[in-house]
């Protein structure tokens, strides 16, 4: 568990870092901003191909996942 604000931003920034140069997603903390216990991240595909983009965010869940540094408690996908 974190124990400031500035370390929770820490890891976070690397998580971001580390997801954007693997996968070529943008993603950003969206929410729970001030909350040490939570974290919310989204992250978007550009994709011609939806098996593709499908893919890439199954890909970017499964990484968040196995982070030792993180607990992914819930995820959702949208097509658009």
């Amino acid at each position: 568990m974190v124990r400031s604000l500035k370390e929770k931003r820490r890891i976070l920034k690397s998580l971001v870092t580390r997801i954007r140069n693997t996968f070529n997603v943008s993603i950003a903390e969206v929410a729970e901003n001030d909350s040490l216990g939570k974290a919310m991240l989204g992250a978007a595909v550009v994709a011609n191909n939806s098996a593709f983009a499908d893919e890439v965010a199954a890909k970017v869940m499964n990484r968040i996942d196995n982070m030792s540094e993180v607990v992914l408690v819930e995820f959702q996908t949208e097509l658009y």
